[in-house]
């Protein structure tokens, strides 16, 4: 059994198909990376694991039981934890208060505000924020801000993680500190599929990838032989090297 499996999944905007017919999995323990040309439709796909976005056909299971069709509440109290594209932190709140919140809101289970506080503690001390904690989270750099969305994801005691864009904007040395904390992640158990044009990242993290264009699978495979596919330079790290 597969931790996560989608099957035939597809999402439309209008006349714009997103998504068309993906089937993809994960198994636990994996990081899974999803790569493509901009508008390919990977955030889409996460926007319908985390039930943000509803698909227009297909079905997604999550530990063998269907998920389509919940709230994105839901669906992170059953395990499955995201970041996203673009920041989305409570700016005016701590950092501390960012992360203490989903640890008291976002697990499958009652937590106290004394659980909560030492969970915070624990999870800031992992992503390297613990001498920020108290700072308005609006006041992080590009780099933090991404970390404290991890930790906050975290604290939800997720089982599998969807990391949407982790690396970018960041420069070389918090390119290699993040990949080093995606690595720390999977080391505690859980699962990763992560959305990154990073090609370093990508290639160095990932044990499976899986290459959408125009919302189609288009490519899947360990990282070299992705790396080597006439199809996928082509269509996609073509256009990253001439980028």
């Amino acid at each position: 059994m597969h931790l996560l499996e989608g099957e035939k999944v597809t999402k439309s905007f209008g006349g714009l198909t997103a998504v068309s017919n993906v089937d993809f999995y994960v198994d636990k323990g994996e990081i899974l990376g999803l790569i493509g040309p901009n508008g390919a439709g990977k955030t889409t796909l996460f926007n319908v694991i985390s039930a943000t976005l509803e698909p227009k056909s297909g079905e997604i299971r999550f530990k063998d039981k269907k998920i389509t069709g919940l709230k994105p509440y839901q669906v992170c109290r059953l395990g499955i934890a995201r970041t996203f594209q673009t920041v989305k932190i409570f700016a005016s709140l701590t950092v501390f208060d960012n992360v203490r919140i989903a640890s008291l809101f976002g697990t499958p289970h009652r937590v106290s505000p004394a659980q909560a506080e030492k969970s915070t503690v624990e999870l800031l001390e992992f992503v390297g924020l613990s001498n920020v904690s108290f700072v308005p989270a609006a006041g992080l750099t590009l780099g933090n801000q991404k970390r404290l969305e991890v930790a906050r994801a975290l604290a939800t005691e997720p089982e599998l993680l969807l990391l949407d864009e982790l690396m970018a904007g960041l420069n070389q040395t918090e390119v290699a500190q993040a990949m080093e904390l995606v690595r720390q992640i999977q080391g505690r158990g859980i699962t990763i599929i992560m959305i990154e044009h990073v090609m370093q990242a990508i290639m160095n993290v990932c044990g499976r990838i899986i290459v959408l264009d125009h919302g189609l699978k288009i490519a899947e495979g360990p990282p070299q032989e992705i790396a080597n596919s006439k199809k996928v330079i082509e269509i996609y790290l073509g256009e990253q090297s001439h980028a």
